[in-house]
C-alpha cells in the first residue's frame, strides 16, 4: 500500500476511515512507553520479556514515525525514579540496555536515524556511556528522524541541572540575572536541541507525565490509550494523530 493510501486508509477510535492531513503532522512526538511488566505478568512471563517486547516495538514505530514525517521523537526509556525497581529488573534493563545500544543502528533506529541520548548520562555504567557516545557520533550526520532517548531522566532533575549551569554564567559574567529568559534557560536543558513536543503519547491507561520533560510540555496536547506498549503498532500512532489534527492549540490565545 503507497503511503497516500495509507493516508486515506487509517481507522480512528470509532471506526470510521479518517486520513491523516499530511500537512500537520507533528513535528516533535514524545512517547512514555507504559506496560511492559503488566503485559509480561498477563502472560505468566518474566519481566524482561515484557520490556524486550516493548524495545522491538519502538523499533518498529520509530520507522513508521520517519516514514510519515515526524522530524523528533523521544521517548521514556528509563527514569531516575526507576532504580527504585528490584535489582535484579534493573540489572536487567541495563544488560537489554548494552544489548540495544551496540547494535543501535538497526535496533533503535532507521538507516538514516540521528539517535541521542538525555539524561544524567554520567549516572550510568562506563560502559553505557561509552555506547552512548559511539551511537551518537555514528549517527550524527544522519538526515532522518532523531531518536531521543531519556535515560536515567527527571524532569525535575533536568531542570535543577539548568539552574546550576545557569548560575554558572551568571557567576563567569555571561549573562546577567535581569536577561535571563525562557529561551536562555531552554539552552541549558537536556534538550537544548529540541524544539518542545507537539505531542504527548502515553499507553497502559495512566494519565499523568510521570516527571517527562516538564519544562518542555507547557503546551503540549496529550492522547492516552489504556493499550500497553508492547501491544501498539501504527494505528495508534495514527489515532493519535488524528485527534491531534482535530484540535485548536491557542497557546493561551483566543
Amino acid at each position: 500500500m503507497s503511503l497516500f493510501n495509507r493516508f486515506l486508509a487509517n481507522k480512528v477510535n470509532d471506526g470510521q476511515n479518517v486520513g491523516i492531513d499530511i500537512q500537520n503532522i507533528p513535528n516533535h512526538i514524545a512517547i512514555i512507553m507504559d506496560g511492559n511488566g503488566r503485559w509480561a505478568k498477563k502472560r505468566k512471563l518474566p519481566k524482561i520479556l515484557g520490556h524486550r517486547e516493548g524495545s522491538n516495538v519502538l523499533k518498529k514505530i520509530v520507522r513508521y514515525c520517519d516514514k510519515i514525517g515526524v522530524k523528533y521523537l523521544t521517548v521514556y526509556a528509563f527514569s531516575t525514579e526507576n532504580w527504585k525497581r528490584p535489582e535484579k529488573e534493573v540489572n536487567e534493563l541495563m544488560d537489554l540496555l548494552l544489548e540495544k545500544l551496540k547494535n543501535a543502528e538497526k535496533e533503535l533506529g532507521g538507516d538514516q536515524a540521528q539517535i541521542k541520548v538525555i539524561g544524567n548520562i554520567k549516572g550510568l555504567t562506563p560502559e553505557i556511556q561509552r555506547e552512548i557516545k559511539r551511537v551518537e557520533e555514528s549517527t550524527g550526520k544522519n538526515s532522518g528522524i532523531c531518536l531521543n532517548i531519556a535515560l536515567n531522566y527527571g524532569g525535575r532533575d533536568e531542570i535543577i541541572n539548568g539552574i546550576k549551569v545557569l548560575f554558572d554564567d551568571v557567576e563567569k559574567g555571561l549573562i546577567k540575572p535581569d536577561n535571563i529568559t525562557e529561551e536562555y534557560f531552554s539552552k541549558k536543558l537536556y534538550t537544548w536541541y529540541l524544539p518542545d513536543p507537539d505531542l504527548l503519547i502515553r499507553t497502559s491507561g495512566e494519565k499523568r507525565h510521570s516527571n517527562f520533560l516538564l519544562w518542555q510540555m507547557a503546551y503540549t496536547e496529550f492522547w492516552y490509550t489504556d493499550v500497553l506498549w508492547p501491544d501498539i503498532d501504527e494505528s495508534y500512532i495514527d489515532a493519535a494523530i488524528i485527534e491531534y489534527q482535530k484540535r485548536n492549540r491557542r497557546y493561551g490565545g483566543v
